[in-house]
């Protein structure tokens, strides 16, 4: 337990008492545990930045800007490459993932809180949770052989009926073959494997709303889904906002998944449906076999190893600055 002792400076007039916090030994404990995480994790995530740069280093001092702006990738072959092709792409499949994940993920945890009867409610959270232990190569599998011969008719209805639409025209898509290993069928995948992520995160969040207020809102003849819409999703905002970066950063990320389902193409474009897509992790895993041996290319796919990082932590700090901004109590604080 923590001891506050508020003791008066003798003969000292008008001054603020003094606080003495006096801390018993598992307070001390734990604080220094915590203290030992926080700081064990930054000096973890700065070792890896570090090599990351520092192997990376003299690839993008040799190569310079147009690491950024070649959109080729022949550093096997002693030729130019850079990452100019691959990051939209690989933006692309993420956006793709998190359209999909995040309605269904917040309809899943406003279930599991809300309106799941209670025999059944930890059973589904238990089955949720497991999703999420689903190796990523499950996923790839499922999603090769099974989800991709029914996404290519969704794929071409799409195109005929929304053609207009620049996300959704693709030339010559007459046949099947031209809707196989595109963006929108690896978003799909990857969707999947981002939803129990999020939907953990807004389950929390939202499971933790005043029950007082909620209470208080049934009282004044509010129906369920008015306390939902007025009590539950505005307190819970900063939970789905977070969930919704985290699975960001899990889609930004995936390697397996999306390497079996590309097809590498190296030219970005607006059409999601279009046979071919690409990704950095995938990039890396599909080089780094045959790059072993030739340190130029070896290190030209750290560098774009340490792009995927940057743009990961740039991506987290942009969620924890929003989360921040808009938690419950937030506009409240001096």
């Amino acid at each position: 337990m923590t001891v506050l002792d508020a003791r008066p400076i003798a003969d000292a007039g008008d001054v603020p008492l003094r606080v003495v916090v006096r801390r018993n030994p598992a307070d001390r404990v734990y604080r220094g545990v915590a203290r030992g995480g926080g700081v064990a994790t930054l000096t973890l995530m700065g070792f890896i930045g570090g090599f990351l740069l520092l192997r990376s280093f003299h690839v993008l001092n040799a190569r310079g800007f147009a690491f950024l702006t070649e959109k080729r990738w022949l550093a096997a072959q002693n030729g130019p490459f850079g990452i100019a092709a691959v990051l939209p792409l690989t933006f692309e499949i993420a956006i793709v993932a998190i359209v999909i994940a995040v309605p269904v993920a917040t309809v899943a945890a406003l279930f599991l809180t809300e309106y799941a009867p209670r025999r059944v409610r930890r059973l589904l959270t238990s089955l949720v949770d497991l999703l999420a232990a689903v190796p990523s190569l499950i996923y790839g599998l499922w999603g090769l052989f099974y989800l991709q011969p029914h996404l290519v008719h969704v794929s071409k209805w799409l195109s005929d009926h929304l053609g207009f639409i620049p996300f959704f025209h693709v030339q010559n898509g007459t046949a099947l073959s031209a809707f196989t290993s595109s963006t929108f069928i690896a978003g799909v995948v990857v969707s999947l494997m981002v939803v129990p992520v999020c939907t953990t995160v807004m389950r929390e969040v939202f499971a933790q709303a005043p029950q007082g207020e909620k209470e208080g809102a049934l009282a004044l003849g509010a129906t369920k889904w008015g306390v939902v819409r007025t009590v539950v999703l505005p307190f819970g905002r900063g939970g789905m906002i977070g969930g919704t970066m985290l699975g960001l950063g899990r889609a930004l990320g995936e390697t397996i998944a999306v390497t079996f389902i590309i097809s590498p193409f190296f030219q970005p474009r607006a059409s999601i449906l279009a046979n071919g897509t690409h990704s950095i992790s995938a990039l890396i895993a599909l080089n780094f076999s045959e790059s072993v041996s030739n340190p130029t290319a070896r290190d030209g796919l750290i560098a774009a190893g340490l792009a995927l990082f940057v743009v990961t932590l740039g991506v987290n700090a942009i969620a924890s600055t929003i989360v921040a901004r808009s938690r419950s109590g937030a506009s409240t604080e001096i």
